[in-house]
């Protein structure tokens, strides 16, 4: 799995040893909100371990991903608000144990301004991770569910997918009832099997065919 360490490689000396001397130890346990709709934004986070998760989060409490934060990645609602001086409109969970350094906003604020490889390195993350939520924007607009749900479930594939239904309904963009009848569509046509907290898939061939737009359930 990547690291910090590589990525401060490919920044200039004097900033990897600011970064050394100032950033922060970050550690989350599983679960752990990382930021909520509203807070300030602390600082730029650099993971070394662990996967996080950024959702909007709408007015009755549903959940949609927006995106998925590994190591050498970066959040773009965070690198936004770090420019804008803004707070934080998605919230962030630590989906595993995560562990890494935090740059506090005001250290940021300087390496942006003062070194060029720095800058280089967060405009650089930022655009990919921009041109991944573009990605994901055109998924949730233009394929249907039923080839979301599909896929999600073969990218999971073989064997069984250990995920509730809300959990489902927040990864492809929809609301859990409608995850909820697309499932039970699924096993009639003998696609996959439901049990409480995880689905089995039985027809992955089945299932690409929906995935691929040639069929529907």
């Amino acid at each position: 799995m990547p690291t910090t360490e590589p990525l401060l490689a490919t920044l200039d000396a004097a900033t990897r040893t600011r970064i050394a001397a100032e950033a922060l130890p970050l550690r989350a346990p599983a679960g752990a909100v990382l930021f909520r709709p509203g807070d300030p934004c602390r600082g730029f986070v650099m993971l070394r371990t662990g996967r996080a998760r950024v959702d909007l989060i709408a007015e009755d409490g549903h959940a949609l991903l927006l995106y998925r934060v590994e190591p050498g990645q970066a959040c773009a609602i965070t690198t936004s608000c770090l420019f804008a001086g803004e707070a934080y409109s998605a919230e962030g969970t630590a989906e595993t144990e995560c562990e890494g350094l935090l740059l506090p906003a005001s250290l940021f604020a300087r390496l942006v301004e003062e070194s060029a490889t720095f800058r280089t390195f967060v405009l650089a993350g930022f655009a990919a991770r921009l041109a991944a939520l573009m990605g994901r924007i055109e998924e949730l607009s233009f394929r249907s569910v039923d080839a979301r749900l599909a896929a999600y479930l073969l990218d999971r594939a073989p064997g069984t997918v250990a995920a509730t239904q809300q959990e489902i309904a927040a990864d492809i963009g929809t609301a859990r009832e409608v995850v909820s009848r697309r499932l039970s569509a699924f096993a009639r046509g003998g696609l996959v099997r439901t049990e409480r907290g995880a689905v089995t898939v039985l027809d992955a061939t089945g299932l690409m065919r929906i995935k691929d737009g040639a069929v529907t359930s």
